[in-house]
């Protein structure tokens, strides 16, 4: 029996849509799983690509089915499961070969995995998959880091498998170590806050313009077709006119209204912080979702002090439309900083360009200016988005209807915290006379700290009154 070019261990959702992938390409693929009923159960799914799979119960066989130096990829749950699993394949792994971690996992995990496999002679890849179920079965977004020399092993199958954007291929190798699965982190950081946003349009729609999810979906349908186009706008038109068929009732009115997260987001925050990069379209998306796991005290509460936001919202969906798109820009801007800040850190050289192209296809945020993003970065890396050239001119078009819209939306007590973040950040950075001369005042004051003054070198302090 000839043997297969690569492994998959791993056979949920995303593993065996990965598996296919790759067997639709041509590769031949070896098969393990926790559980063997889900080898089986990918073995009769498999239909007319089933040659192409070996499937193995035993770690031994599955690891012996593959070409030397062998790559297998693994799909399990972040975390002890991860690292379970790579104790028990190296076992049976020989020097050369490398393990490819292709889940979401938090980037100093794979920093440690990287560091501890290459002490024994096995390559590392943690690598970025975006796209969820359906990119992961007909072309992901994906972002290596970890071996170079095992990226150029397992570039072509990665290559071949990954989303097409005018035939170019949205798979990179970003860096060493954790670059990665740090890139795919702060992918879906960006996420949280671009359906936070989308999803505060709608709520201004629904209790302040008295919209039907039916009229919003004709809205957001319209506005995928302009400068809002992107993936996450055009799955929001089809959620809205979605129906259930028991009741008739518009789905998304009868889904309860807590949102889960898996950590991705919280994970994007807090390295925002570590690396005091502001980022708070993103910390305002997680604070929002654990706002939202809060119904039994949001009822309660609501009871207190009444209903908010069911007034008219002196607001127009030309307003919404441009907010939203300025909002968004805020978002990838802050994204952006941060890799650019870990890269510095990490000795990364994270390649900004690149990731928005590989970004175009395939991911959860494809969008439709990523083409320009991608321009901009690869012009001046350094650079960010708000003073971008392309990004200045649709800006200053935009931010007018962000402050409209989050003053209204304070006023008719609209809850907008990705939005009013946004603003906030905008009006911010664009302001060179800020108020940290105050704080650092204070820091003094109680700290002795120490200050620099405009009008001479060194650090300052103040002659400060007692309060005592």
């Amino acid at each position: 029996m000839s043997k297969a070019e690569i492994g998959v261990f791993g056979l949920a959702v995303m593993g065996s849509n990965l598996a296919l992938n790759i067997a639709d390409h041509g590769y031949k693929v070896a098969l393990s799983n926790r559980t063997s009923s889900k080898i089986d159960q990918m073995m009769e799914s498999a239909g007319e690509l089933a040659g192409r799979f070996i499937p193995n119960t035993g770690l031994g066989a599955f690891v012996r089915s593959i070409k030397k130096p062998r790559a297998i990829i693994i799909m399990v749950k972040a975390g002890k499961p991860v690292d379970l699993t790579i104790q028990a394949l190296l076992e049976h792994m020989e020097e050369g070969d490398a393990i490819i971690e292709a889940g979401n996992a938090n980037y100093r995990d794979s920093m440690r995995r990287f560091e501890e496999l290459r002490a024994r002679g096995i390559g590392f890849l943690g690598v970025g998959v975006s796209g969820g179920e359906e990119g992961a079965r007909f072309g992901p977004s994906i972002m290596a880091g970890g071996s170079k020399d095992q990226w150029h092993n397992a570039e072509e199958i990665l290559t071949a498998i990954s989303a097409k954007f005018n035939g170019e291929p949205c798979a990179a190798y970003l860096g060493t170590s954790g670059a990665g699965h740090f890139v795919k982190t702060i992918h879906n950081g960006i996420e949280y806050a671009d359906m936070q946003m989308i999803a505060e349009v709608f709520g201004v729609m629904r209790d302040g313009l008295g919209m039907t999810p039916a009229e919003c979906a004709q809205v957001f349908k319209k506005w995928n077709e302009g400068p809002l186009n992107s993936y996450l706008i055009e799955i929001t038109g089809l959620v809205l006119e979605a129906v259930d068929e028991k009741t008739g009732k518009p789905l998304v009115e009868l889904i309860l209204d807590k949102a889960g997260q898996k950590g991705t987001g919280r994970w994007s925050a807090i390295a925002a912080q570590e690396l005091g990069v502001a980022a708070t379209t993103i910390e305002g998306a997680v604070a929002a979702r654990a706002i939202s796991a809060l119904k039994e005290e949001r009822i309660a509460a609501q009871s207190v002090y009444g209903a908010p936001g069911a007034g008219e919202a002196k607001m127009s969906l030309g307003q919404l439309e441009q907010a939203l798109l300025a909002g968004k820009i805020a978002a990838y801007a802050q994204g952006f900083a941060i890799m650019k800040k870990a890269s510095e850190e990490n000795g990364w050289e994270l390649p900004l360009g690149t990731i928005a192209r590989i970004w175009r296809a395939g991911c959860i945020i494809r969008s439709g200016f990523l083409d320009q993003m991608a321009k901009s970065y690869e012009k001046d890396h350094a650079v960010n988005l708000l003073v971008a050239p392309d990004f200045v001119e649709i800006m200053q078009a935009s931010s007018d209807a962000l402050r409209n819209v989050v003053a209204a939306g304070a006023l008719g007590a609209f809850p907008l915290p990705c939005l009013s973040a946004a603003l906030a950040y905008f009006d911010g950075y664009r302001r060179a006379e800020g108020t940290a001369n105050l704080i650092q005042g204070q820091r003094d004051f109680f700290g002795a700290h120490g200050f620099v003054l405009t009008d001479r070198e060194g650090e300052q302090h103040g002659d400060w009154p007692s309060t005592l």
